[in-house]
């Protein structure tokens, strides 16, 4: 098989790369160049955003069996890429986000649910989740719906993690001493780790799929619990995991999702869309979701290998909690001492 993967170098796109690499596939990465791509693939060097930033593409002679595109700017570069490889690429695979649906989902929410209004595969970038859907229809509306495959993913985790929630949390936990974890302990979780994603879009490819798919683990794949335990085990176990009612952690003015990654409030709108959509389709065409312990494992273990600390998307906020705010909700006096958090990754 023959593979484009636009980006390539970060996250979603490397683990794309690897794996395509893992099954032989010959691979070429097309990319501004900022980081080094994985050795074996043929390497194009362009700017999506730049006049002229396709010249490498457009003047390369290659064709492929699919395209793997992470783009999440504006919709535009995704239409003028996608009508440029119309005629050379078999697929276009657009890795999109849950984000597309509008707010709030309901709990259960399938492929079928309204989408975000006011997205347009002409636009410039506007906000993340209309900037995804644009991104869709521009895939959809040059390759048609029987070329185009969505891959509507939802937290997404995992060594090469430029994002910063897993990786904050090991950071966090590593240092030891009491640590807020957010209640309930049982609280069902939903995410994929971006190799089961990768394999699951090259198994996509091979089989021809087309169409949107929410793409991570059925609800309660893991728990929070269980998440920050496989945390505490592979980081040294030092960490006082002290558990926290999630009124005390709202009412401290404490931001789900970004000052507490991954965590959400029970029965609230977000858990409604970050940690309940129905996966059926995916799990139909073949989703199979290792189990948390090896996802915190390996990213501990990619961590450690880089020096501890994670890469930064320039385009997304920091994520973590202020040691001053978790001392003050956890009622030590003088901070943490000993176990000072960092608020980046």
């Amino acid at each position: 098989m023959r593979l484009l993967v636009l980006g390539g170098t970060e996250f979603a796109g490397r683990a794309v790369v690897e794996a395509a690499l893992g099954r032989g596939w010959d691979v070429t990465v097309f990319h501004r160049g900022r980081h080094a791509p994985a050795a074996g693939v043929r390497s194009l060097h362009g700017d999506r955003t730049a006049p002229d930033g396709l010249a490498a593409l457009e003047d390369d002679e290659g064709t492929w069996d699919a395209v793997v595109d992470t783009w999440s700017a504006a919709p535009s570069a995704v239409r003028d890429t996608a009508r440029l490889l119309r005629g050379r690429a078999g697929r276009y695979v657009y890795v999109s986000s849950c984000s597309v649906y509008a707010w709030a989902p309901p709990v259960g929410y399938t492929e079928d649910a309204p989408l975000v209004a006011g997205a347009s595969a002409d636009a410039g970038q506007s906000d993340y989740a209309r900037d995804k859907l644009g991104g869709e229809l521009a895939a959809t509306e040059v390759f048609g719906a029987d070329r185009s495959l969505l891959v509507r993913s939802g937290l997404l985790i995992g060594p090469y993690e430029n994002i910063g929630r897993l990786p904050w949390w090991l950071t966090r936990i590593a240092r030891g001493g009491p640590v807020l974890a957010p209640g309930p302990r049982e609280l069902p979780l939903q995410y994929v780790d971006v190799r089961d994603l990768a394999g699951w879009i090259l198994d996509g490819v091979e089989r021809e799929l087309s169409g949107p798919y929410n793409l991570m683990s059925e609800r309660g794949h893991t728990t929070m619990g269980a998440l920050l335990d496989a945390c505490s085990k592979v980081t040294g176990g030092t960490a006082d995991l002290r558990w926290t009612d999630p009124d005390v952690v709202l009412g401290a003015g404490i931001e789900p999702w970004t000052q507490l990654p991954v965590w959400v409030p029970p029965g609230s709108d977000l858990e409604a869309a970050l940690h309940s959509a129905d996966v059926s389709r995916a799990l139909g065409a073949g989703l199979r979701c290792r189990p948390v312990e090896e996802t915190v494992a390996d990213t501990w273990s990619w961590l450690r290998e880089i020096g501890g600390t994670a890469p930064q998307r320039p385009d997304r906020p920091a994520v973590g909690l202020d040691p001053v705010v978790e001392a003050k909700v956890l009622g030590i006096d003088g901070g943490l001492d000993g176990g000072v958090p960092s608020t980046t990754p």
